[in-house]
């Protein structure tokens, strides 16, 4: 059953070809390109989103998912999965339209895809790295119940690494 979370404002859901027309209309925003990582296209068209949708659809298990308003595609919140014995942690990474900002919904998404990801994936720790400049996203991630680590230097970039943990019974 494809993954739908209901978020009060906005809809968290499976993507579909369908939504690479609003995901690029979105996308296609300097404000959203330079608060993410240099993998990110700008200009953003139209086929990047299809490229990016096709990716997702072809993961047994699909860790990107839309954020949708009135039925439009307005951002997109994933989990990248981490390897070998950081197998059971994931960082979580988003974007929303700036039309859509400070109405709660990237907290209301980044909330329900971390509770999503450790209870249905069994992840026991997921972690972001936003820019420090970055101040929104930061905030988002504490409402969301993260924790500041620190601030990562020298790394090309300077960013702030928060995570949360659940801790497993031994």
């Amino acid at each position: 059953m494809p993954l739908q979370l209901d978020l009060g404002h906005a809809i968290l859901r499976e993507l579909v070809l369908s939504d690479a027309p609003s995901l690029a209309l979105h996308a296609n925003d300097r404000l959203i390109w330079g608060q993410l990582r240099d993998m990110f296209p700008h200009p953003y068209r139209e086929d990047d989103a299809a490229e990016f949708i096709e990716r997702i659809q072809m993961q047994n298990q699909p860790t990107a998912f839309d954020l949708a308003v009135d039925d439009q595609v307005v951002g997109v919140i994933g989990l990248t999965v981490q390897t070998d014995i950081n197998r059971l942690s994931a960082e979580i990474g988003y974007w929303l339209g700036a039309a859509h900002w400070g109405k709660g919904i990237a907290t209301a998404a980044v909330r329900a895809l971390t509770t999503w990801g450790m209870d249905q994936l069994g992840f026991v720790r997921i972690f972001a790295t936003p820019f420090v400049h970055n101040v929104a996203s930061c905030r988002v991630l504490e409402k969301a119940g993260y924790v500041r680590e620190g601030l990562m230097r020298k790394g090309g970039s300077r960013t702030v690494r928060f995570s949360i943990r659940s801790y497993m019974p031994m």
